[in-house]
Order: C-alpha cells, then sequence, then structure tokens
C-alpha cells in the first residue's frame, strides 16, 4: 500500500491491561479507548491495539470502535497478530516475531492492507521488508523490563546500521525511549518512535507527541522535562 506518513512516525502501542473477562462495558475497555482517542488528537500516526488476553469477539468491537474514532484523521489503528479481525474492521495488522510470515499476509490480504512487524535483528528486518511489510519496529533499543525475553539492548549502534541498512524503508525505534533520548534514536536513522509507557498517559500525550516532533526538528530549546520509564 502507499504508506507515506509524516517524519517522525509515532507508534502508540496499548500497554495489554485487558483479561479474557473484559467486556465493552468493562473499565479497561473504556480506559484504552480513552487513551486512543486523546492519541487521535495529539496527531499520534498508528496505534496498536496489543490487548492479547481480550476474547475474539471482544477485539473485534474494541478494533471496530477505535477504527470509527481514527476515521477522518491522519491515524491508522492496527490489531496484534490478528489479520483477520484487523481485515474485518478496516485496521491493519501488526506481526510479532511469532506471527504467520509477512509475506503469507501480504498475498492473503492483498497491497492496501497496512502490515507492520516486530524485529529484534537486522536480519528480521530485512525479511519483513523484503516480504512485503510496509514498516518494522526494531528493538529493544535501550534496556526495558518488558522486552528481556530479547536479551540485551540493542543499542544505538546496532540501530544506525540498521537504518543505514535498510535506506528509505520505515524502521521505528522500540524500548526504554523517552523523551530525554527519543532524539539521539531518530538523530541514528529512525523514521519515528514506537512505544508503550511512553504514550501511556492520555492527559500529557499532546506534550510527548509535541516534544518529540520539536526534538525531530531541531529544536529543544523549550522542550518540556516529561518523564517516562
Amino acid at each position: 500500500m502507499s504508506f507515506s506518513p509524516s517524519k517522525p512516525i509515532l507508534y502508540l502501542i496499548t500497554r495489554g491491561v485487558s483479561t479474557d473477562s473484559t467486556a465493552p462495558h468493562s473499565a479497561e475497555f473504556k480506559d484504552i479507548l480513552l487513551q486512543i482517542s486523546a492519541a487521535i488528537d495529539a496527531g499520534i500516526d498508528l496505534v496498536q491495539i496489543r490487548e492479547k488476553e481480550l476474547t475474539a469477539r471482544t477485539l473485534f468491537e474494541l478494533t471496530e470502535q477505535a477504527v470509527g474514532l481514527a476515521v477522518g484523521t491522519r491515524t491508522r489503528i492496527l490489531v496484534n497478530d490478528r489479520a483477520d479481525i484487523a481485515a474485518a474492521t478496516g485496521a491493519g495488522v501488526h506481526l510479532t516475531t511469532e506471527s504467520i510470515e509477512t509475506a503469507t499476509i501480504r498475498k492473503t490480504f492483498g497491497d492496501d492492507f497496512l502490515i507492520g512487524r516486530s524485529t529484534h535483528a537486522l536480519t528480521e528486518a530485512i525479511v519483513a521488508r523484503e516480504q512485503g511489510a510496509d514498516f518494522v519496529v526494531f528493538g529493544p533499543v535501550y534496556e526495558t523490563r518488558s522486552k528481556t525475553q530479547y536479551g540485551k539492548p540493542l543499542g544505538l549502534a546496532k540501530l544506525a546500521e540498521a537504518t543505514q541498512t535498510l535506506a528509505d524503508f520505515p524502521l521505528l525505534a522500540l524500548g526504554g525511549i523517552s523523551v530525554d533520548n527519543a532524539k539521539d534514536c531518530l538523530q541514528q536513522g529512525a523514521a519515528g518512535i514506537a512505544g508503550i509507557s511512553l504514550f501511556s498517559d492520555p492527559a500529557t500525550l499532546a506534550s510527548v507527541v509535541a516534544n518529540i516532533k520539536r526534538l525531530a526538528k531541531g529544536d529543544a530549546s523549550d522542550e518540556k522535562q516529561i518523564h517516562h520509564s
């Protein structure tokens, strides 16, 4: 598909706070939609619904409502792993390292279907690009508790190597990124920033987004000191 968002690309990943008992009337369901609504208002480009414990029916309802909120805006909604639900609701899909191959999803759902992929090594990013992903998330760049299963952080040097190798293909940095170090990732060539805790607070989302965009333009003179773990 034609995927040409403005830079830096900002990618919010939901926190995964729901459970298999979560329903549309549940507080956490409403909180997720509140976070997505705030992200849309703040100008976030991409939102991944990463709620792995939801039943298929509830995930469908959540995604359908999120897509409805984003209609007419720049924000695109993606669903973690469930390409079937994504296609049925007009969303895109975000594939993990354990998901079906990108090439299979591309062949099944067509050229206009938005596909992102998580990668933890340059070789994985290259394969994702060759198989038809629209963008990849690369990390963890810094140490983070949620990504300990992937070993030591990749660091800025490997991030720079990946961005240089992939050239104009969109690669987003993920893992331990804050407002304080986001500029370092962008300076290494990352097309954008993906985050869970970075974008987790609806009350500060607009300020976080504005600060990162300001940093991307090289103007940090009036940066607000907002810190996220």
